[in-house]
């Protein structure tokens, strides 16, 4: 399937096109969105993006203004994402495993005037409220807290129609979070003709999407992955999503599918593998309704695709993605998938390998993987020097290295820096060897990325203990359980490996390179 011409007006608002435009082309008692016991209509949709978009404006929340939404999976993402969007305001989603501190970060880095919150997820942020100097509303999603506003009560008070903000194609339309080396998260900046390139070229040219399509996501919206997945994929076909606000338990999203009869289907390798841990799943459980599997957010084990087709009959197309680039731009494609590789570029999409000086590496030779395509992101938000680093002319540097074999595949060799690619979700090593260093048995530590048996690569531990210290299991128990309490879960370290000494260089940095060759070296030992 060819790249599509994607062409925008002068005047352009992505909200309208998403959202208005199902129901001007009659698709406004269909069903968008599965929740539950629900069944939301692209009516409902409408109404109800047009009711926060006004209850915003109400509160003063003006054109650019930002507006961080730290929703779980539910409706009301979608009414504040295109609400948002509509009034020319600029919608952050965010990760919602996070700290209070991290909130507070990407709060303040964002200078958002609204913060849009499931009641869940409230407990925890009154600690940095106080620290919140640019914060003017918190509006929450749920049972009525007080001294907060409802997001129920103020859309039942607000006007279902309103018209598109002037905006162009190339506004801000809204922004990502990206995780660096650095440990502190980059404002990736959107525009409004993104989504729908992405949908153009990965949705349609490649899974072929229509509006018969339902879709289901394991990766949840805050994701650049799961919001295209399960948001703005569906409703560019004017298909249907299913939202389910619950943790991804293998159980929890074979039961998903069972009930919704979702089409097609998007993992990362991590939920792959834990499905296939659950005994007679497929005896238990029909996936007879998909039509296809995606996987992204890290490179899917060739074993995982074996044991997958060989348990459900369906291919899973492993494709790269990026927060940068919005969505896929490198893909496997239906009947033609190679288990390991990352595929071919998607239609719209340009990628060449190069090595340190910018020249293009012959095929075979690893170097590092650019990409052009035009959902690139514009800039990252108040971080210049990593802008210019990352974004060069009309090509993003990835920090991807890649080779590429003699039939077009990419394979994916890992990345520039040290960074960790844990569950589909980047992690910084700093972040976790400071929780580490917050322990008082701990005198050093050394974090890497390390594969578990399955291929899925964890945050791995190598840590020098303080004289007179027993590092007992029990010890290295509670150091997992005490990081876990101070970082997102998801960092904290799967394997903890006391050593005498870490390898440093000669001004006493750690090399990470050399724990990793350890922790591969203890890898084969265990396999052997």
């Amino acid at each position: 399937m060819g790249s599509a011409q994607v062409g925008f007006h002068e005047r352009y608002n992505a909200a309208e096109h998403f959202v208005d435009r199902n129901v001007i082309l009659g698709r406004g008692g269909k069903t968008a969105i599965y929740y539950g016991d629900e069944k939301i209509t692209y009516r409902e949709v409408l109404e109800n993006v047009n009711r926060a978009g006004n209850a915003l404006l109400s509160l003063g929340v003006e054109m650019e203004d930002r507006v961080l939404l730290l929703l779980l999976d539910c409706p009301e993402f979608v009414y504040s994402f295109f609400g948002a969007m509509k009034i020319g305001a600029v919608p952050i989603p965010t990760n919602t495993m996070l700290k209070p501190a991290d909130y507070r970060y990407l709060l303040n880095d964002s200078r958002a005037k609204a913060l849009v919150v499931s009641r869940e997820l409230l407990s925890g942020l009154d600690q940095v409220l106080p620290e919140l100097p640019y914060l003017k509303h918190v509006i929450v999603v749920g049972d009525h807290e007080e001294g907060f506003l409802s997001f129920g009560r103020i859309l039942e008070s607000s006007s279902p129609l309103l018209k598109a903000a002037d905006t162009s194609a190339d506004d801000a339309a809204f922004w990502l979070y990206s995780s660096g080396t650095t440990g502190f998260p980059k404002g990736t900046v959107h525009l409004h003709h993104d989504m729908v390139y992405c949908a153009e070229n990965y949705a349609v040219g490649v899974l072929g999407i229509t509006e018969d399509d339902i879709h289901f996501s394991v990766a949840k919206l805050f994701f650049a992955y799961g919001l295209g997945n399960g948001l703005y994929f569906p409703f560019h076909a004017g298909g249907s999503t299913v939202l389910t606000p619950h943790r991804p338990t293998p159980e929890h999203v074979f039961e998903v599918v069972n009930r919704y009869r979702p089409t097609l289907f998007f993992g990362v390798p991590t939920s792959y593998a834990a499905l296939l841990q659950v005994e007679n799943a497929s005896e238990k459980y029909d996936l007879g309704s998909i039509r296809q599997c995606v996987s992204a957010g890290e490179a899917l084990p060739p074993a995982i695709f074996h044991q997958w087709k060989e348990k459900f009959g369906l291919e899973i197309l492993d494709g790269i993605g990026s927060t940068e680039i919005l969505h896929i731009f490198i893909s496997n494609r239906p009947g033609a998938v190679k288990p390991g590789s990352s595929g071919k570029p998607v239609p719209g999409y340009e990628a060449r390998i190069v090595d340190v000086d910018g020249n293009e590496v012959p095929r075979g030779l690893v170097g590092s993987l650019m990409v052009k395509g035009d959902s690139i992101a514009a800039f990252y938000w108040n971080k210049h020097q990593k802008t210019k680093e990352t974004f060069v002319g009309e090509w993003i540097n990835t920090g991807d290295y890649y080779y590429q074999d003699e039939e077009g595949f990419f394979w994916y060799v890992g990345r520039g820096d040290d960074m960790i690619k844990a569950g589909g979700i980047w992690v910084s090593p700093v972040e976790v060897e400071n929780a580490l260093m917050a322990h008082p048995a701990v005198l050093e530590c050394g974090v890497v990325g390390s594969p578990d048996l399955d291929g899925l690569y964890k945050p791995k531990a190598f840590v020098v203990f303080k004289p007179g210290v027993d590092p007992s299991e029990a010890l290295i128990e509670e150091i997992k359980q005490f990081v876990k309490s101070s970082i997102a879960p998801y960092k904290f370290p799967r394997w903890i490996e006391p050593v005498k000494e870490l390898p440093k260089t000669a001004t006493g940095k750690i090399q990470r390179y050399r724990l990793r060759e350890m922790g591969h070296l203890q890898q084969a030992v265990k396999q052997s």
